[in-house]
């Protein structure tokens, strides 16, 4: 069972610790498509600063180079005897050879960790394998202090944004079926916390909603970390959602007439209205859950200087795809 370090007070209180204290692990596990790329480009960014204090990073460039290749199955791992203890051997020296630098911190951020994208698409769910991908984590990060970070979006956007990127890599055009299967599916962010805890048993989750720290990378960090993060002063909004332009675009290149999408140059919304409302309900009731406690399974981290500010992004915050995503502001928050 992987144990974490317990905190008591407000974020930035000195932190109660374990008498023989070992380097704590954060796993930043996505979603997908809430600013996990626009993260991961901020600590590759800072890492100097980070490492002066204490923070090491492993992002895609190592997760998905071969450091957790083996701990899932897979055609060729089939292949290779014992590749999953390999692997969770592979995993360990690499955290020993981290903490043995003096890192206090190492921050793991990949949203494939909690199930590929691709997979949520064919399934019309969000995360269905999340318990058995995250149990094997367990192990492999095993002994050490871990903390599970998850952002969940409004799900009308998320699944839009999901399908757009579908589209653009490849995935045929959903059809009014399929819409209909999402949009009238059970499983919310709830399901998934709780499928994410039910794996984890004493492990702490911290749930940070995508529109309450959209573009704010040095806030997300010093909230899922509890250490003092760089101050970004060269903003960058990456891997935004394909707009219809792009969309058609893409289309054209495989062969298929762009005009099979809606006219326009926005953002695309393939679900009804009807649909739309039965997503935002869902959404609304994950964060009612949320907010009332989440029945002791995670703790809803927010910012509150930004509750308190509104829905007014920062100075600076007004780059490339922020204009699409200003407007999503959360569903339900603690007044």
């Amino acid at each position: 069972m992987i144990t974490f370090i317990p905190v008591t007070g407000p974020i930035g209180a000195a932190a109660m610790r374990w008498v023989n204290c070992v380097m704590k692990v954060v796993l930043h596990i996505g979603a997908h498509l809430t600013g996990t790329s626009t993260f991961q480009d901020y600590m590759h960014r800072h890492v100097a600063p980070l490492q002066e204090a204490g923070v090491r990073y492993w992002g895609p460039q190592q997760t998905r180079g071969g450091l957790f290749r083996g701990l899932f199955p897979e055609p060729l791992n089939a292949l290779v005897r014992d590749a999953r203890r390999r692997a969770e051997g592979r995993v360990k020296l690499r955290l020993r050879a981290v903490e043995a630098s003096g890192a206090q911190t190492l921050i793991v951020s990949d949203a494939n960790m909690a199930g590929p994208l691709g997979d949520m698409i064919d399934d019309n769910r969000l995360y269905g394998g999340i318990a058995g991908r995250m149990a094997r984590f367990a192990r492999a990060f095993e002994g050490y202090p871990t903390t599970v970070v998850f952002s969940p979006r409004s799900l009308e956007r998320y699944w839009s944004s999901a399908l757009s990127h579908g589209v653009a890599c490849g995935h045929t055009i959903p059809d009014r079926d399929k819409l209909r299967a999402i949009a009238q599916s059970l499983r919310g962010w709830r399901e998934v916390i709780t499928d994410l805890a039910r794996a984890l048993p004493g492990v702490e989750i911290r749930v940070m909603p995508f529109e309450n720290f959209i573009g704010r990378s040095e806030v997300f960090l010093a909230r899922a970390a509890d250490v003092d993060a760089p101050k970004d002063m060269d903003r960058a909004w990456l891997n935004p959602a394909p707009n219809l332009a792009a969309l058609r675009r893409a289309l054209i290149a495989r062969g298929i007439a762009g005009a099979v999408l809606p006219f326009g140059m926005d953002r695309w919304n393939p679900f009804t209205p009807e649909e739309n409302a039965a997503l935002r309900e869902t959404y609304a009731d994950d964060m009612m859950w949320l907010v009332a406690g989440a029945d002791g399974l995670a703790t809803l981290t927010e910012d509150q200087a930004r509750t308190r500010a509104g829905t007014t992004l920062p100075a600076g915050a007004q780059t490339q795809g922020h204009a699409d995503e200003h407007e999503e502001r959360q569903v339900a928050r603690p007044g």
